[in-house]
């Protein structure tokens, strides 16, 4: 158990330095970049699961560390894909409707003002 936990630390610290990493990144118009900041708020998350789990696993009993540690596993990678999936969701809208504004046009100015209002 002594070495599940200490490889589940390493990869909390890990963790929590790819999300620091990412949200001291200035903000840029690159989609794979907004996701990967829009995704470090739940690798910090993550990673205090994951550090937490370290923990009992290294000053537990065997069953009752092994059992917290797996949870913390199983909940640490469900909330990093649970934040993959809402960022790349927030992002593909996001880029969509930048896609729609710019190409709304159709080439001619009638059909942009006769349909939008403008």
């Amino acid at each position: 158990m002594m070495v599940a936990a200490v490889v589940c630390l390493g990869v909390a610290a890990v963790t929590a330095a790819l999300g620091v990493w990412s949200l001291t990144r200035p903000v840029s118009g690159d989609f794979v970049r907004q996701v990967l900041r829009g995704v470090a708020p739940t690798q910090l998350a993550a990673a205090v699961m994951l550090a937490a789990g370290a923990v009992v696993g290294l000053s537990a009993p065997t069953p009752t560390s092994a059992v917290v540690l797996l949870v913390c596993v199983g909940g640490a990678l469900a909330t990093v894909a649970a934040g993959c999936w809402q960022s790349a969701k927030v992002v593909a809208r996001a880029n969509a409707s930048a896609a729609a504004g710019a190409d709304s046009c159709a080439g001619s100015c009638g059909a942009c003002t006769l349909s939008c209002g403008r």
